[in-house]
C-alpha cells in the first residue's frame, strides 16, 4: 500500500506480513534501504553498476545505508539535514566530474532515485518501490521479507527520534541552555555505551575519544552528533521551524527482539540527559 502526501515529495508505504496478516508501517529509513539495495542489487547484477557510483544520506538516517554502500562498493556521503545539502553534493559531483549519485534520502521519507531532480521526487519513488514489489513477488516474496532479508545480510539496524516541545523565549532559552549544556559537557557513555567520538557541527569538529580533532567538512549547524560503540548513534537539533529540540537515534543488533530492547534503553537514556 503506497501513499504520496500532496506535493508529491514523500512516500509512505504499509507492507502486509503474510505471516501475520497485519500491515507493518515502514520508517523513511526502512523505505530508503529498501530502494537503496533495490537499485544497487539490480546494476549489478545487469552490470551498470559504475565504478564512481555514490548514495547520500543525511546524518541522521539510517547506519545501514553506510552496509548497503559498503556491500556494493559505492562511495556513501553523509550532510546536514534537507534536501538542500544534498542538492549542493549532486551539484559538486557535476561540476568536478568525480562521482556519480544513484540515489539519495533522508529519514524523513524523501528521496531522488538519481539525478533528475534537486528535490525529494515522491513520484518516481512510488514507481521504484512498485518495481520492486513487483520483482520480488516473481521470488515470491513481499517487500516485509526482503525487508527481513535484508536485516539478516547486514544487522538489524534500528532507528527512533522524538522532539521536546518547548515554547515562547523561554522555550527557545531552554532548548539553547540544553544543546549547551550537551556541547560543554558531552557524556563518555550513555546506555552504557562507550561515547566513541563526540561531533559538533557548529564549530566543525569531531572529537574521538582518545582527544584527537578532525572537521566535519559540512558548513556550520547547531547539531550535535554522538557515535557510540556497537554501531549505534545519537544526534540533537533544534528545529529549524518549530519550538522544538529533535533527539534521533539508532543501534545495530542480531536479532530484532535484541535490537527493540537495545533501541528502548538508548531512548530512556537520552531522555534522562535531556532532563
Amino acid at each position: 500500500i503506497l501513499a504520496n502526501d500532496p506535493d508529491a515529495d514523500r512516500l509512505g508505504i504499509y507492507v502486509k506480513d503474510t505471516k501475520t496478516g497485519k500491515y507493518i508501517q515502514f520508517n523513511g529509513n526502512m523505505t530508503g534501504n529498501l530502494i537503496c539495495e533495490y537499485i544497487l542489487s539490480q546494476k549489478k547484477s545487469n552490470g551498470t553498476l559504475p565504478k564512481n557510483g555514490a548514495i547520500i544520506k543525511t546524518i541522521v538516517s539510517s547506519n545501514m545505508t553506510d552496509a548497503i554502500a559498503k556491500k556494493y562498493g559505492v562511495k556513501l556521503f553523509s550532510t546536514l539535514t534537507g534536501f538542500k545539502n544534498i542538492a549542493k553534493i549532486i551539484r559538486s559531483f557535476e561540476e568536478d566530474n568525480s562521482y556519480q549519485c544513484l540515489f539519495s534520502y533522508e529519514e524523513s521519507y524523501g528521496c531522488i532515485i538519481g539525478t533528475h531532480a534537486r528535490d525529494k521526487d515522491g513520484i518516481v519513488a512510488v514507481m521504484t518501490v512498485c518495481e520492486a514489489a513487483a520483482y520480488y513477488k516473481m521470488q515470491g516474496l513481499t517487500l516485509w521479507d526482503a525487508m527481513n532479508n535484508m536485516y539478516k545480510k547486514y544487522g538489524y539496524y534500528k532507528e527512533k527520534q522524538f522532539s521536546i516541545t518547548l515554547k515562547g523565549i523561554e522555550g527557545a532559552e531552554k532548548i539553547n541552555e540544553m544543546m549547551e549544556n550537551m556541547r560543554k559537557n558531552p557524556p563518555k557513555e550513555i546506555a552504557g555505551l562507550k561515547v566513541i567520538s563526540f561531533g559538533d557541527y557548529k564549530e566543525q569538529k569531531i572529537t574521538d575519544e582518545n582527544g584527537n580533532i578532525t572537521s566535519t567538512g559540512l558548513p556550520k549547524s547547531n547539531v550535535l552528533y554522538f557515535e557510540l560503540e556497537k554501531n549505534a548513534w545519537i544526534c540533537v537539533r533544534p528545529s529549524g521551524t518549530e519550538p522544538k529540540i529533535k533527539f534521533y537515534m539508532g543501534i545495530c543488533e542480531k536479532s530484532n527482539e535484541e535490537a527493540e530492547k537495545e533501541l528502548d534503553k538508548l531512548e530512556k537514556a537520552v531522555k534522562e540527559i535531556a532532563k
